[in-house]
Protein backbone atom coordinates (compact mmCIF):
# COMPACT_ATOMS: atom_id res chain seq x y z
CA UNK A 1 0.00 0.00 0.00
CA UNK A 2 2.63 2.48 0.85
CA UNK A 3 4.47 1.73 -2.14
CA UNK A 4 1.34 2.31 -4.48
CA UNK A 5 1.08 5.60 -2.45
CA UNK A 6 4.63 6.99 -3.10
CA UNK A 7 4.31 5.83 -6.12
CA UNK A 8 1.48 8.21 -6.94
CA UNK A 9 2.86 10.71 -5.34
CA UNK A 10 6.08 10.94 -7.53
CA UNK A 11 3.98 10.97 -10.61
CA UNK A 12 2.33 13.78 -9.56
CA UNK A 13 5.40 16.16 -9.76
CA UNK A 14 6.35 14.76 -13.14
CA UNK A 15 2.65 14.95 -14.47
CA UNK A 16 2.60 18.68 -13.39
CA UNK A 17 6.24 19.09 -14.78
CA UNK A 18 4.93 18.13 -18.38
CA UNK A 19 2.01 19.92 -18.31
CA UNK A 20 3.74 22.85 -16.98
CA UNK A 21 6.47 22.51 -19.92
CA UNK A 22 3.29 22.48 -22.80
CA UNK A 23 1.69 25.60 -20.86
CA UNK A 24 5.37 27.58 -21.68
CA UNK A 25 5.57 26.18 -24.90
CA UNK A 26 2.23 27.41 -25.87
CA UNK A 27 2.99 30.85 -24.30
CA UNK A 28 6.41 31.26 -26.02
CA UNK A 29 5.54 31.24 -29.28
CA UNK A 30 5.24 34.45 -30.60
CA UNK A 31 3.15 35.52 -33.65
CA UNK A 32 5.04 38.01 -36.47
CA UNK A 33 3.94 41.49 -36.64
CA UNK A 34 2.05 41.73 -40.16
CA UNK A 35 3.91 44.93 -40.75
CA UNK A 36 6.95 43.79 -40.16
CA UNK A 37 6.48 40.24 -42.28
CA UNK A 38 5.03 42.89 -45.04
CA UNK A 39 8.23 44.91 -44.68
CA UNK A 40 10.39 41.67 -44.72
CA UNK A 41 8.83 40.91 -47.95
CA UNK A 42 9.00 43.62 -49.38
CA UNK A 43 12.55 44.35 -48.58
CA UNK A 44 13.15 40.63 -50.59
CA UNK A 45 11.80 42.10 -53.67
CA UNK A 46 14.00 45.04 -53.41
CA UNK A 47 17.21 42.78 -52.77
CA UNK A 48 15.81 41.01 -56.04
CA UNK A 49 15.42 44.67 -58.14
CA UNK A 50 18.96 45.28 -56.83
CA UNK A 51 20.36 41.93 -57.66
CA UNK A 52 18.91 42.19 -61.07
CA UNK A 53 19.96 45.73 -61.59
CA UNK A 54 23.69 44.32 -60.70
CA UNK A 55 23.37 41.68 -63.59
CA UNK A 56 22.27 44.28 -66.12
CA UNK A 57 25.02 46.85 -65.22
CA UNK A 58 27.61 44.37 -65.46
CA UNK A 59 26.54 42.63 -69.13
CA UNK A 60 26.56 46.88 -70.39
CA UNK A 61 29.80 47.01 -68.55
CA UNK A 62 30.92 43.71 -70.35
CA UNK A 63 29.72 44.89 -74.06
CA UNK A 64 30.96 48.79 -73.64
CA UNK A 65 34.91 47.51 -72.59
CA UNK A 66 34.75 45.28 -75.54
CA UNK A 67 33.70 47.72 -78.05
CA UNK A 68 36.04 50.50 -77.04
CA UNK A 69 34.29 52.88 -77.80
CA UNK A 70 32.27 53.04 -74.79
CA UNK A 71 34.51 52.59 -72.34
CA UNK A 72 33.02 55.89 -70.77
CA UNK A 73 30.23 54.15 -70.38
CA UNK A 74 31.81 50.98 -68.82
CA UNK A 75 33.12 52.60 -66.23
CA UNK A 76 29.91 54.36 -65.14
CA UNK A 77 28.25 50.80 -65.12
CA UNK A 78 30.63 49.76 -63.19
CA UNK A 79 29.83 52.70 -60.66
CA UNK A 80 26.37 51.61 -60.81
CA UNK A 81 27.36 47.60 -59.86
CA UNK A 82 29.01 49.20 -56.92
CA UNK A 83 26.43 51.60 -55.59
CA UNK A 84 23.63 48.59 -56.17
CA UNK A 85 25.45 45.82 -54.33
CA UNK A 86 25.62 48.63 -51.23
CA UNK A 87 21.83 48.38 -51.87
CA UNK A 88 21.61 44.99 -51.09
CA UNK A 89 24.14 45.23 -48.24
CA UNK A 90 21.59 48.18 -47.02
CA UNK A 91 18.58 45.83 -47.12
CA UNK A 92 20.05 43.28 -44.83
CA UNK A 93 19.89 46.04 -42.18
CA UNK A 94 23.23 44.87 -41.39
CA UNK A 95 24.41 46.28 -37.54
CA UNK A 96 27.92 47.50 -39.23
CA UNK A 97 26.51 49.46 -42.07
CA UNK A 98 24.02 50.84 -40.29
CA UNK A 99 26.27 52.06 -37.84
CA UNK A 100 28.59 53.54 -40.35
CA UNK A 101 25.70 55.15 -42.94
CA UNK A 102 23.14 56.03 -39.75
CA UNK A 103 21.31 57.74 -43.02
CA UNK A 104 20.37 54.57 -44.35
CA UNK A 105 18.21 53.89 -41.42
CA UNK A 106 15.84 56.35 -42.55
CA UNK A 107 13.46 55.26 -45.67
CA UNK A 108 13.64 58.21 -47.28
CA UNK A 109 17.27 58.59 -47.57
CA UNK A 110 17.24 54.58 -48.88
CA UNK A 111 14.50 55.28 -51.20
CA UNK A 112 16.89 57.94 -52.77
CA UNK A 113 19.38 55.77 -53.47
CA UNK A 114 17.46 53.25 -54.91
CA UNK A 115 15.69 55.52 -56.98
CA UNK A 116 19.49 56.77 -58.19
CA UNK A 117 20.28 53.41 -58.24
CA UNK A 118 17.49 53.04 -60.62
CA UNK A 119 18.49 55.96 -63.15
CA UNK A 120 22.18 54.79 -63.52
CA UNK A 121 20.95 51.72 -64.77
CA UNK A 122 18.91 53.16 -67.34
CA UNK A 123 21.17 56.13 -68.37
CA UNK A 124 22.88 55.84 -71.51
CA UNK A 125 20.49 54.10 -73.90
CA UNK A 126 21.42 52.32 -77.09
CA UNK A 127 19.46 54.41 -79.52
CA UNK A 128 20.70 52.89 -82.71
CA UNK A 129 19.28 49.68 -81.92
CA UNK A 130 21.97 47.42 -81.67
CA UNK A 131 21.39 46.02 -78.40
CA UNK A 132 17.55 45.79 -78.09
CA UNK A 133 17.36 42.74 -75.80
CA UNK A 134 19.98 44.34 -73.42
CA UNK A 135 17.67 47.83 -73.37
CA UNK A 136 14.92 46.13 -72.65
CA UNK A 137 16.53 44.23 -69.62
CA UNK A 138 17.76 47.24 -68.48
CA UNK A 139 14.17 48.94 -68.34
CA UNK A 140 12.84 46.43 -66.37
CA UNK A 141 15.66 46.54 -63.84
CA UNK A 142 15.70 50.07 -63.54
CA UNK A 143 11.70 50.54 -63.41
CA UNK A 144 10.98 47.57 -60.92
CA UNK A 145 13.99 49.36 -58.73
CA UNK A 146 12.54 52.61 -59.16
CA UNK A 147 9.20 51.80 -58.00
CA UNK A 148 10.87 50.26 -54.71
CA UNK A 149 12.60 53.58 -54.34
CA UNK A 150 9.46 55.08 -54.41
CA UNK A 151 7.30 53.03 -52.29
CA UNK A 152 10.44 53.65 -50.30
CA UNK A 153 10.27 57.45 -49.81
CA UNK A 154 6.30 57.76 -49.32
CA UNK A 155 6.73 55.11 -46.68
CA UNK A 156 9.41 57.26 -44.77
CA UNK A 157 7.02 60.39 -45.31
CA UNK A 158 4.29 58.76 -43.78
CA UNK A 159 7.02 57.64 -40.82
CA UNK A 160 6.60 53.71 -41.73
CA UNK A 161 10.18 53.60 -40.91
CA UNK A 162 9.89 54.90 -37.44
CA UNK A 163 7.15 51.83 -36.55
CA UNK A 164 9.00 49.29 -38.06
CA UNK A 165 11.59 50.20 -35.93
CA UNK A 166 9.82 50.44 -32.65
CA UNK A 167 7.98 46.90 -33.76
CA UNK A 168 11.40 45.72 -34.19
CA UNK A 169 12.16 46.55 -30.47
CA UNK A 170 8.98 45.28 -29.30
CA UNK A 171 9.82 42.17 -30.99
CA UNK A 172 13.41 41.41 -29.89
CA UNK A 173 12.36 42.44 -26.35
CA UNK A 174 9.27 39.94 -26.66
CA UNK A 175 11.68 37.33 -28.02
CA UNK A 176 14.22 37.76 -25.03
CA UNK A 177 11.76 37.24 -22.74
CA UNK A 178 10.41 34.53 -24.11
CA UNK A 179 14.10 32.98 -24.08
CA UNK A 180 14.16 33.86 -20.19
CA UNK A 181 10.81 32.21 -19.45
CA UNK A 182 12.01 28.79 -20.97
CA UNK A 183 15.33 29.01 -19.41
CA UNK A 184 13.82 29.91 -16.08
CA UNK A 185 11.23 27.31 -16.77
CA UNK A 186 14.14 24.77 -17.38
CA UNK A 187 15.96 25.65 -14.15
CA UNK A 188 12.93 24.57 -12.73
CA UNK A 189 12.57 21.32 -14.27
CA UNK A 190 15.82 20.37 -12.99
CA UNK A 191 15.57 21.85 -9.32
CA UNK A 192 12.25 19.33 -9.14
CA UNK A 193 14.13 16.06 -11.14
CA UNK A 194 16.70 16.98 -8.20
CA UNK A 195 14.41 17.32 -5.37
CA UNK A 196 12.28 14.27 -6.78
CA UNK A 197 15.93 12.02 -6.86
CA UNK A 198 16.57 12.92 -3.28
Amino acid sequence: MRREGEAERENVPQLTASSSRRRVRTRTRIRPDPLLSLCRCFSFLVVLSSIFCIAVNVLSAIRSFRNQSDIFDGIFRCYAVFIACFVVLAETEWSFIIKFWKVIEYWVARGILHIFVAVMTRAFPDYSGERKKLIVLQNIACYMLLACGVIYVVSGILCFGFLKRFLQKQEISREQAAKDLEELERRREELEQLLLTE
